[in-house]
């Protein structure tokens, strides 16, 4: 746990360093046009979602066949790689290019996922699944707030800096990261599987995870609707800058720590996993739905605080999926995973910052809505708890 945690923390930390400056960049390559810096920003993450949506279960079940390790090294190197790329990018087709690069390697969280689930047995699975929450809320601490100070001084410096952290990682893991899944528990490799609808058909061996599933679908597309318009709302809307996004980036990060860190594995165990579940589910409905009302500034940091409560359904979630997959399905089953999440990856883009934010913000809507994206995002939410509900009647724990 102790060496995937590590890697995780330090591969999240040089993604969250380019998160408070890549709109700004694609913003300055457009010409300085809100509305247009939306339009391309939206296209280049679903650029990066369809590529990820291609290539996770192969990674996944090739992590199954050959071990975690090697997929988790190939991934960082990978990731190295896409920065440099973005950091020289003299266009904003070398953008392009690099987001695809990230998303064909981008299987380090997926495997780190399977990684976890192999170490874990059933009474620490939540709480294993809480630290990997706990490293994601640490590199969303220092690496948002790095990146926008890094990002005043200048806006390519954090690219340069995510690369670096992102080879580091990739040594650390060469030298340092044990296997988790020996010889005896591995699967085969099969391209039957390996495909994005093969690797979706494996769902169906597991009835519950099926379900999850489709609530995901709703999940991903409100989750992946507000990484993409954030920095973009904010900045219109409150007139944030590099740094004050940075900061509020941050404090996702350090509430990420409090929730996951201290309140996932009692709070999982004196209510189960799937009350948990449906209670993040909903505080993170109420939570959008502040996003989108939010009037002043302050407001947005006030609503972080009490939505992180909502965190607790992701450990509960891994930790449900976890107890259900054999070993030598979980790379398969976390890959599918994985493509669901970059199939909505591929749409919220395009839906909330290319089409909703782009549209309430330009001289063409009949008002001024730019919280329309978290509106949206609010019923989201809402139709996966309810979803959820009914499935965890028709298939009750016992």
């Amino acid at each position: 746990m102790l060496f995937i945690l590590i890697t995780v923390f330090i591969d999240v930390l040089g993604i969250g360093i380019i998160i408070p400056i890549l709109p700004e960049l694609v913003k300055d390559f457009v010409g300085g046009s809100t509305a247009e810096a939306g339009r391309w920003y939206g296209i280049i993450a679903a650029t990066y979602a369809t590529t990820q949506f291609f290539f996770a279960p192969i990674l996944g079940s090739l992590s199954d066949r050959f071990g975690r390790r090697p997929i988790i090294l190939l991934s960082l190197f990978g990731l190295g790689i896409d920065y440099l790329i973005q950091g020289f990018a003299p266009t904003i087709g070398w953008l392009f290019l690099g987001r695809v690069i990230a998303g064909v390697m981008g299987a380090s969280f997926t495997t780190a996922n399977a990684y976890i689930a192999d170490v874990s047995g059933p009474e620490d699975r939540a709480r294993n699944f809480g630290l990997m929450g706990v490293a994601f809320g640490l590199g969303f601490i220092f690496g948002p707030a790095l990146g926008g100070f890094l990002g005043e001084i200048h806006l390519r410096l954090p690219f340069f800096g995510s690369a670096g952290l992102a080879l580091v990682n990739w040594m650390y893991g060469f030298f340092v990261l044990p296997e988790s899944l020996p010889p005896e528990r591995r699967g085969s490799f099969s391209w039957k599987k390996a495909n994005p609808a093969g690797s979706l058909m494996v769902l169906r061996t597991y009835p519950l995870v099926a379900g999850l599933a489709v609530a995901f679908i709703f999940i991903g597309l409100a989750q992946r609707g507000l990484e993409g318009v954030w920095v973009l709302y904010t900045a219109y809307r409150f007139g944030w800058d590099e740094g004050t996004n940075g900061l509020s980036l941050a404090l996702v990060g350090f509430m990420a720590i409090l929730v996951q860190g201290g309140l996932v594995r009692p709070f999982v165990r004196r209510f189960g996993e799937r009350r948990s579940i449906l209670f993040g589910l909903l505080v993170a409905t109420f939570a959008f739905l502040g996003y989108g009302l939010a009037s002043d500034g302050w407001m947005m940091f006030a609503v972080i605080v009490v939505g992180a409560l909502g965190g607790v359904s992701g450990p509960a979630i891994q930790g449900l999926i976890a107890g259900t997959v054999e070993p030598h399905d979980q790379g398969k089953i976390q890959g599918a995973i994985t493509a669901l999440m970059s199939l909505t990856s591929i749409f919220a883009p395009l839906i909330f910052a290319a089409g909703l934010f782009s549209y309430f913000t330009s001289p063409a809507a009949p008002f001024d809505l730019p919280g329309a994206p978290f509106l949206v995002g609010s019923v989201l939410w809402a139709t996966s708890f309810f979803i959820l509900l009914r499935l965890f009647r028709r298939m009750p724990a016992s």
